[in-house]
């Protein structure tokens, strides 16, 4: 079983509201700012990304390491909190 970072306890805990992208976990500084300059400077961008892709982690992943150049270490924990998130809160 894989440990969850408290970043990502943080946010699958509560509502999303108006968090900027770099509450999601798995995004730092460095890839919070290019998604940013990609138009998903709000974690709720990214959220609609991933409903876009039916909740498909995979297709999600993708999605974020071609967005972002992210690894596929932060780019399975975003997945993941996002995940989460909708089984919580959807």
């Amino acid at each position: 079983m894989s440990t969850t970072s408290q970043k990502h306890k943080d946010f699958v805990s509560e509502p999303m509201g108006d968090k900027p992208v770099n509450a999601l976990s798995g995004v730092g500084e460095v890839l919070g700012k290019k998604l940013e300059d990609q138009g998903f400077d709000k974690a709720y961008a990214v959220l609609g990304q991933f409903l876009l892709l039916r909740k498909e982690g995979e297709l999600f992943t993708e999605w974020f390491k071609d967005t972002c150049g992210a690894n596929s270490k932060q780019a399975g924990a975003c997945s993941q909190c996002l995940k989460e998130w909708c089984d919580s809160f959807l």
